[in-house]
């Protein structure tokens, strides 16, 4: 018998020779894993121990490559300590409410990252800006979202087997490497607008008793509670996860009822996709809501969540089963995300655009708010964050529109936090073959997280905190393509997802879709770094963006191939 390359191929071998009632069947396999080729020096040993240890595996006990991740466990009981059943049903129904039931939860909690503090930022700065406008924009951003949820929930379901622990498997190890970094890029950036959200709100709710660099080191403790959750069962956990998000709706949705935005406004800014008198401000703001709403960790999180449900992969009919329950439940999980999206680019379409500084600043001096010095006396048109956007909101509409915009703020950042820790972990455990416990993964992005941002907040002001949005925004949608590509390339082959995988229209959809991203990328880069006005970094964004380019052409070139 011939010896193995690497720990890649025992794990193949192995899933093939005592294949786990819930793997995948051997002809999905990938099939351009090597099971002949020498090993590459210090790989002989390690490949010699994991032969040993399948032998072991052969002999007696069940495997312990349920799903097929190199040497360990199940990703997915890195979390949540058992699978939830799912109801047999001798109907000959075609919906039961029952597994929809069972299958809730996936869904929604990939739904809070289109209700991280980044989206808040996105959709206020979006009414603020241009009104009603671009409601379009987020609508049609939100359904893109959901097609690449439903591709990332059908390559978990059907495989066993998640988008990160795929590209291990397909991928050489330099490319598999960088798109670990870039993904980890986008984690790390969403985690920075967390902590962001988290400080203002915590600053906002104590009348700015507790300093932004105060609400920083907060989030260091509440996170690391809050990860002890799921200790007490993964339904309990969704739960919590849909009170958080209950909360969102009730404290937005509570702004939205005080503010009354004109309806008939709203409903031609979301099904007329047209942007009257819009200019290079309003266009940028389209660019950002689509990278605002589309995460690229959220692809490779979800098809992670899908594998805590108990289904037979050898069975076609209940493959088809969750494919189709899951897809329902992520459809009404993006519907109340978008919902809540909307009340929050309604409510400042309705109170801020337009609107001057020296009007907002004498509406807050009548009413005695303080934060004064955010208003300069002059006659420019108002800008405004997520913390001047809850100042104005308190000016205008009392003190009360204040502080629960403050709790939602502070709903979407913890929520946020907690998803981006366990995506961290898959991403990690998937492409590395790391196993870390949740302290060290949460220590670890959040360190990294907090250093840039505490800096910011304890020597400059929240003027310049806010504005780090601006930079993640362009960070999180430089990184689409590398969760785009792989997700559209796997779920396109057929020795993968058999049956399952994507026909002609899905193939020629992604594309232009992974086309317009790019596209829209480039803008927004050339946007961002004109503003900066320096030639070291045009020079040095113009040697990224090659590179850059150069690896999405190199991952679309595997796709095609």
């Amino acid at each position: 018998m011939k010896r193995f390359s690497s720990s890649k191929c025992v794990s193949f071998l192995t899933t093939e020779r005592t294949p786990h009632p819930e793997n995948i069947h051997i002809s999905s396999l990938p099939p351009s894993i090597p099971i002949d080729q020498e090993p590459t020096h210090g790989e002989g040993d390690m490949a010699q121990g994991k032969a040993v240890e399948t032998t072991q595996t052969q002999r007696g006990a069940p495997s312990v490559f349920p799903e097929g991740q190199n040497g360990g466990t199940d990703v997915s009981s890195t979390y949540f300590h058992h699978k939830v059943p799912i109801p047999d049903d001798d109907s000959q129904m075609w919906f039961s409410f029952r597994k929809l039931w069972a299958f809730t939860g996936p869904g929604f909690l990939m739904s809070i990252a289109y209700l991280d503090p980044g989206n808040i930022e996105s959709d206020l700065q979006s009414g603020a800006k241009a009104g009603f406008k671009l409601l379009w924009v987020l609508l049609g951003a939100t359904i893109i979202g959901l097609l690449l949820q439903r591709l990332a929930a059908r390559l978990g379901v059907v495989t066993g087997m998640h988008l990160a622990e795929v590209c291990n498997r397909q991928y050489p190890t330099v490319p598999r490497i960088v798109l670990w970094l870039m993904v980890e890029l986008a984690i790390i950036g969403s985690d920075m607008q967390e902590v962001i959200g988290c400080a203002i709100a915590f600053n906002l709710l104590s009348s700015g008793r507790i300093p932004l660099w105060g609400g920083v080191l907060i989030t260091i403790i509440d996170t690391f509670v809050f990860l002890f959750l799921d200790k007490y069962g993964l339904r309990k956990l969704e739960a919590f996860f849909g009170v958080l998000i209950t909360i969102m709706a009730i404290t937005f949705g509570y702004e939205y009822v005080t503010v009354r935005p004109d309806q008939g406004e709203l409903l031609k800014g979301m099904f007329m996709p047209y942007c009257e008198g819009c200019g290079p401000v309003q266009l940028e703001q389209a660019v950002g809501i689509v990278g605002a709403v589309i995460m690229p960790h959220n692809i490779y999180l979800h098809s992670a969540l899908v594998k805590s449900r108990q289904i037979d992969r050898s069975s076609k009919k209940e493959l088809k089963e969750a494919n189709k329950y899951f897809f329902i439940e992520s459809t009404i999980a993006l519907f109340l995300s978008f919902l809540i999206n909307v009340f929050v680019v309604a409510v400042f379409a309705e109170a801020v655009y337009g609107r001057t500084n020296i009007e907002v600043h004498d509406i807050c001096n009548a009413t005695g708010i303080l934060h004064l010095d955010l208003f300069p006396l002059n006659n420019e048109t108002l800008q405004v964050d997520i913390y001047k956007g809850g100042v104005v909101l308190g000016c205008i509409f009392g003190p009360a529109a204040l502080y629960i915009w403050a709790v939602g703020i502070l709903a979407a950042g913890q929520s946020s936090t907690m998803t981006g820790t366990y995506s961290g972990q898959f991403v990690m455990e998937g492409f590395l073959n790391l196993r870390w416990s949740r302290f060290s993964r949460v220590l670890l992005t959040r360190s990294i997280a907090i250093t840039p941002t505490l800096l910011v907040a304890i020597f400059q002001d929240v003027t310049h905190l806010t504005g780090m949005n601006d930079f993640l925004n362009v960070l999180q949608s430089m990184q689409l393509p590398f969760a785009l590509i792989p997700i559209l390339t796997f779920t396109s082959l057929s020795s993968l997802m058999s049956e399952f995988a994507n026909g002609l229209f899905w193939k020629i959809g992604g594309g232009v879709v992974i086309l317009l991203v790019c596209c829209i990328n480039m803008y927004f880069v050339v946007i961002y770094v004109t503003s900066l006005n320096s030639v070291w970094l045009y020079v040095l964004a113009a040697c990224l963006c090659i590179a850059y380019l150069g690896f999405v052409g190199y991952l679309v070139s595997i796709f095609y191939i």
